[in-house]
Formats: C-alpha cells, structure tokens, sequence
C-alpha cells in the first residue's frame, strides 16, 4: 500500500465529532499513516490535544496562532502559545502567517505575531507552517526581518506563481503545501506545479476544507489525499508511487518524523 503523510489537517475540528472513528478508519485504509494537525487559537486547543492524546503516532499537534485568531486579545494568545510551548512536544509552530483577505484591521498585530513565533520556532527547532493570504510581500518582509533565524517548514495552500514559489525556496528549506485546490478546473497550480520538482512538495487535506473535485464543496478528510497525489502524478508524468515516496519523505525532513 502507497503510505502517506497528510501534513495539514484539522482533524479535531466539530464537523468530525460524530464520525471521528470512521473518518481516521478511511484514512488509514487510504495509506495515510501519519498526519498534522496545526493550531489555530486557544479555543481550540483543548480538543487538539484531546484527540492527539486518542491518536498516539498517527496524529501530531502543533501549536500556534492563527492570523485570523490575531484580536484585540492577541498578546494573551500569543503568550498562551509560548506559555504552551514549554510545555508540550509539539510537532511544529502553526498555523502562522498573515491575512488580508478577511481583514486588515489587525494586519501590523498580526505581523508582530508572527515574526514573534518565529523566533519561538527558530528557539525551539521546530518548523513553522505559513498561513499566506493576500499578504505575500508582507510575508516576504517579515522573513526578510528574519532571516538570521534557522527556520524551515510549509507554505500552506500554495496558490502562487512560479516566481514566488522561487522566492520562498530562497529563505531556506521550505516546501509549498499542496492539497485539493490542485484539482480545481480553473486552477493556475497545475502549471506552476509542472515546473517544480517533487522534493519541494507536501501533501495536504486542509480538511475540512478545500476538498479536491469530486467532492469540492463537501467535507474534506484526510482519505482524499490519494485524489491530491494522483492530480499531481498526472501532472508530473510520474507514478502515484513516485508521489506517495518523495513527498512523504519530505514530510519526514521537515516535520522530523
């Protein structure tokens, strides 16, 4: 059986609260023998843990600050995080980055935030998963103001150009976050895609969003992950096999598996 690794998953979120057995069952049916669950603010940290607690070896939490989370209350967020992070084995800091997409109102905050978790990520050793939403070159600034940090990790939901995702390799080992947008009919990603190797990729769900066609608009689940690894395969000219081997490597570099 193909294995793979699911390196975006909000497994313990409550649209999988009453089907939590089936859904991880499917999952491991489907070869995705490991997954990765970012954080997204302390509402939801309890349920993260609980379930990474139910899930020893297959599901993995980090911690972290969501962009969106980034309120009036950030500060108490943000050190609830470090406050976390001393404490718990975590697999990575994330979901960070910025968001201008759902509002601005918040956007220097929201840059202090993260350039704080990423220096928590650099004291830690751990890699960070960027969250990038209509906020590209203030993220690019952001690691610029960084770049004596050691970081690695995973731009999340990649949706960029070619020339940025050129960009991103030139701050050290990051891969792009690959998931069910590829599948999209009016996606741009399979023609960046092409154009970049397999060792720079991870595969995502994002579940329970961004489900890949035919189930765009349904709930996600860490199962379609296969229909994310043979989109690209096809894009690739490669085998599934191929895909499944060299980006659940990856993972294991990044994620320290």
């Amino acid at each position: 059986m193909l294995k793979y690794i699911d390196t975006h998953s909000h497994l313990y979120d409550s649209d999988f609260e009453n089907d939590i057995n089936e859904v991880t069952e499917r999952s491991k049916s489907n070869g995705v023998f490991k997954i990765v669950m970012p954080a997204v603010d302390s509402t939801t940290h309890a349920a993260m843990m609980t379930l990474a607690g139910n899930l020893p070896g297959f599901a993995f939490p980090a911690t972290g600050l969501h962009p969106t989370s980034v309120k009036d209350n950030w500060r108490e967020e943000l050190d609830f995080v470090i406050d976390s992070a001393q404490k718990h084995n975590y697999i990575a800091i994330g979901e960070i980055g910025l968001d201008g997409y759902w509002s601005k109102e918040f956007m220097s905050e929201q840059i202090t935030v993260f350039e704080e978790q990423l220096r928590l990520a650099s004291s830690k050793n751990l890699p960070v998963i960027i969250h990038s939403r209509e906020a590209t070159e203030e993220i690019f600034n952001s690691l610029d103001r960084c770049r004596g940090l050691n970081l690695k990790g995973v731009f999340h939901a990649f949706s960029g150009s070619y020339e940025t995702a050129c960009r991103i390799f030139t701050y050290g080992d990051f891969k792009l976050g690959i998931g069910g947008v590829i599948t999209f009919k009016n996606s741009n990603l399979p023609k960046v895609i092409e154009k970049i190797g397999l060792d720079k990729i991870l595969l995502e769900t994002d579940s329970p969003w961004l489900s890949p066609a035919p189930y765009r608009g349904k709930r996600n689940e860490p199962s379609y992950l296969t229909l994310v690894s043979e989109k690209i395969a096809q894009i690739k000219g490669c085998s599934i096999d191929q895909v499944a081997q060299i980006t659940t490597i990856n993972a294991g570099e990044i994620f320290n598996f």
